[in-house]
Order: C-alpha cells, then sequence, then structure tokens
C-alpha cells in the first residue's frame, strides 16, 4: 500500500517519469528473472553440499540446531 502511496505522489508531481517508471517495472521484472532463478538453483546446491557435510555428524548424533 505505501508503494501505491509513492507511487501516486510521483505521478503527482512528476507524471512522465511515474508513467515510465510504471511502464518499465514489468521489463525490470522479466530480465531479472533468470537471476533469481539461478540464485534460487545455487541456494540450492549449496543447501545439497551442506548436508551433505553435516550428514556424518548427525550420524553420529551430533546436536541438531
Amino acid at each position: 500500500m505505501l508503494s501505491f502511496a509513492l507511487w501516486l505522489v510521483l505521478l503527482f508531481l512528476c507524471w512522465p517519469l511515474a508513467l515510465l517508471a510504471l511502464v518499465l517495472y514489468p521489463l525490470v521484472w522479466l530480465i531479472t528473472l533468470p537471476f533469481r532463478l539461478i540464485g534460487i538453483g545455487v541456494e540450492g546446491v549449496f543447501a545439497l553440499l551442506r548436508a551433505v557435510v553435516m550428514l556424518p555428524a548427525r550420524i553420529l548424533g551430533g546436536a541438531p540446531r
């Protein structure tokens, strides 16, 4: 709701910039989507590596966090 209010203030003060932001936001979202998907994949790989490294400690009865 706050972002909508800020957009309305921007629309009132500088309407060309507000309309440009309204048009460019979906394009920027589409451009950054592959980077976010790569980030999710890298995070999954790191979680898998952490699980593999911690497996011996878990088997031997290490205290869970």
